[in-house]
């Protein structure tokens, strides 16, 4: 079954959106309205609304860091996920966790970052060397 993901989460100024998803991301923009609109997010689909922002908190425990809880984003392979973060870092974005690899030498083994869009809304992006790697125990 082939199937995209769908997020519909909340915005507060969708011009701001479509400045960060569109041009800081590289997300293309879809259908929209006066209230929300519609991303290309790396193969899925997120539809920002205009409201209040889910209420984060930095409680998830992994490893050594306490990461933003509730978070969404994706994962990549090792090379996109290197040539994201080096047009993050560009375009100056703000790092929660800066690009690191996380679970060295482990089952698991990944490359991560946590950064918020301009709302709170908190985003992690994994790289694996191998996206067959991505439930290994």
């Amino acid at each position: 079954m082939r199937s995209l993901f769908h997020l519909a989460f909340n915005v507060t100024d969708l011009n701001e959106a479509r400045r960060f998803y569109g041009d800081v991301l590289g997300c293309r923009e879809g259908r929209s309205t006066e209230t929300w609109v519609d991303f290309d997010f790396f193969t899925h689909q997120i539809s920002l609304h205009l409201g209040e922002p889910f209420r984060t908190a930095r409680t998830g425990h992994v490893g050594e860091h306490l990461v933003p809880m509730p978070h969404f984003g994706l994962i990549l392979q090792r090379a996109d996920w290197q040539a994201l973060a080096d047009r993050l870092q560009a375009q100056g974005v703000a790092f929660v966790i800066e690009p690191q690899l996380r679970f060295a030498g482990q089952p698991g083994a990944q490359w991560t970052m946590f950064f918020l869009d301009p709302f709170g809304n908190p985003i992690e992006v994994k790289g694996f060397e191998s996206l067959e790697t991505v439930y290994v125990s």
